[in-house]
């Protein structure tokens, strides 16, 4: 697979994937200007992207503490449903949770682990009462103490 993705992007492709995704905000005259392109041959480079999929969005990253979200938590969930349609229907609970800020499904002991940003206990105990209404079997919960590294950054340019 990594084949099919170098031969489809080539080193400047790479070079404003890498600056996007540290600087989204960056404008196409100053994108261009770090890549050796113009502004119109930039812009045109990043629609690519986007259509292809290499850029799925744009967004702020907001600071999750000054606004109030100090409970992170990693909950790790199992289930007894084995049905297709009902594994189906549990995800797409947990994907429409507003407090769920990331979910994988798992190998191992659990089936389901999410990322949780919540205000308070309070709302950490009304939120495991949402997921034990959805048929989950087991829940661990761990509560993040203090954040050591947080990126988004992938790192395409470092092989």
């Amino acid at each position: 697979m990594e084949s099919m993705i170098s031969k489809a992007l080539d080193a400047i492709d790479f070079q404003i994937l890498d600056i996007l995704q540290r600087q989204a905000n960056i404008s196409n005259a100053e994108l261009g200007r770090r890549v050796n392109l113009s502004p119109p041959a930039t812009h045109a480079r990043i629609k690519r992207l986007e259509t292809e999929g290499y850029i799925q969005k744009q967004v702020a990253i907001l600071d999750q503490q000054k606004l109030g979200f100090d409970l992170l938590c990693y909950i790790f969930i199992s289930t007894d449903i084995h049905q297709a349609g009902q594994l189906e229907i549990l995800e797409n609970n947990l994907e429409a949770m507003p407090e769920v800020l990331e979910c994988h499904c798992l190998t191992g002991e659990y089936d389901y682990l999410l990322k949780v940003a919540n205000k308070n206990r309070q709302g950490l105990e009304e939120f495991i009462r949402k997921l034990n209404k959805l048929g989950i079997s087991r829940i661990q919960t761990s509560l993040a103490l203090r954040e050591i590294k947080h990126s988004t950054i992938l790192p395409i340019l470092n092989p």
